[in-house]
């Protein structure tokens, strides 16, 4: 048996593993680095995230990413460099965070990475017959394993799309195996570009839980602060705390098409994005509607689009919120409001709000390593019943 293999097997017979889980979302602020030591598998595994940080993007290469994506038409030379570059980049970030901590790169197992994503195009999107659904994230795992000298998991959304599913939400594995409980009916809902939910019934099986994206989280909010500001976000909704709801944008906004959707869905900054924006308030004759009005009346299009989502669920359930959107104050008033009941960070399950997405990916690493195939059954969601992940070796 070759050496690498002989070592990953070990890895996947051990007791425990410690596991770096990386996510880079579609708001391009950087990467979140989790390291995470995990004991077990399926339902009977137990998370300790024992270090956590985020490493910024430079400003040149969000721009650089930015170049390519959520276009239809980009360079190819520009895609195929920044899939090296950024698998490079990522690998060192990794390096800095384990120098940090004093964490020697040989004491981690493995690193799971989810990739910058670039363009996400399920069939219920591109409508182009008999083309399967279809999703792309950048930054080659072999990059970062030569980097790290780390065995890496990564590109994990294919597996999932080979498999009959849609590449998205994926929160719904990890979500089911860590925070299910058998005392109350959860919503764990993550507000990063893009919002989702994962619905956890109390003492449910998998064939309960329903996860889908829900529509726009921060993405539209985020692109209306860099088209019309220096920052990269309406840091603590200021922006928007300036402004007045204009309810006939509001209206026409949850008109589109997708808020309605039956439940499980899947979209991405492809579909809500600045240019759709602009011609709804086209549309509207709004052209001259001021900056802090449109950010208003945009963090209510998500605040309502989320809980109009909420609302659809069977169950009555604690809402728990994770990802960048829990740090607009604004929104999180609004959410709560039209909920009529208190919200909650993922803080008060023992889960980092920022780090959850890493870890949810480190959770789909270790259940690719040293999972069982029976931790995941066929559900409402149509998740198909996979482990997740290819895997690079470091030589």
């Amino acid at each position: 048996m070759l050496q690498h293999i002989e070592k990953l097997k070990n890895i996947a017979t051990a007791p425990e593993r410690l596991i770096i889980g990386l996510m880079s979302g579609t708001s391009l602020d950087g990467l979140d680095i989790a390291l995470c030591r995990i004991t077990g598998n399926g339902k009977s595994a137990t998370l300790r995230c024992e270090e956590y940080t985020t490493i910024g993007y430079s400003k040149e290469l969000k721009s650089a990413i930015q170049q390519v994506f959520a276009k239809q038409s980009v360079s190819l030379d520009s895609l195929c460099l920044l899939n090296a570059q950024i698998g490079h980049l990522h690998g060192k970030m990794i390096n800095q965070a384990l120098l940090n901590w004093k964490v020697p790169n040989d004491s981690v197992d493995l690193i799971a990475s989810h990739g910058q994503t670039i363009y996400h195009r399920p069939s219920s999107l591109h409508q182009i017959k008999n083309q399967p659904n279809s999703t792309l994230q950048i930054g080659d795992g072999d990059h970062i394993a030569a980097s790290t000298r780390i065995i890496t998991i990564s590109d994990f959304r294919q597996k999932h799309i080979a498999h009959g599913g849609e590449g998205a939400p994926l929160a719904i594995y990890g979500d089911y195996l860590l925070l299910s409980s058998e005392q109350e009916h959860r919503t764990l809902l993550n507000i990063g570009g893009i919002a989702n939910i994962t619905y956890l019934p109390s003492n449910a099986s998998f064939d309960n839980v329903i996860c889908s994206d829900i529509g726009p989280g921060n993405t539209l909010m985020d692109a209306l602060a860099r088209e019309y500001s220096d920052h990269d976000f309406d840091k603590d909704a200021k922006i928007a705390k300036q402004g007045n709801v204009n309810k006939l944008l509001l209206t026409q906004l949850l008109q589109h098409p997708f808020i309605n959707l039956p439940l499980p869905k899947t979209t991405g900054p492809e579909t809500f994005n600045l240019d759709w924006f602009t011609f709804q308030l086209k549309s509207l004759h709004l052209e001259d509607l001021s900056v802090p009005n449109q950010m208003a009346t945009l963090n209510a299009f998500t605040a309502h689009s989320i809980v109009n989502t909420i609302n659809q669920l069977p169950e009555l359930s604690t809402v728990y919120i994770s990802g960048g959107g829990i740090h607009n104050p604004l929104l999180l008033e609004n959410i709560s409001e039209l909920l009529a009941r208190p919200v909650f960070s993922t803080n008060k399950l023992g889960i980092n709000t920022d780090a959850k997405e890493a870890i949810l990916f480190a959770v789909i690493a270790n259940e690719c390593v040293a999972g069982n195939e029976r931790a995941f059954l066929s559900n409402k969601s149509n998740q198909p019943n996979v482990s997740m992940g290819k895997v690079s070796f470091p030589s």
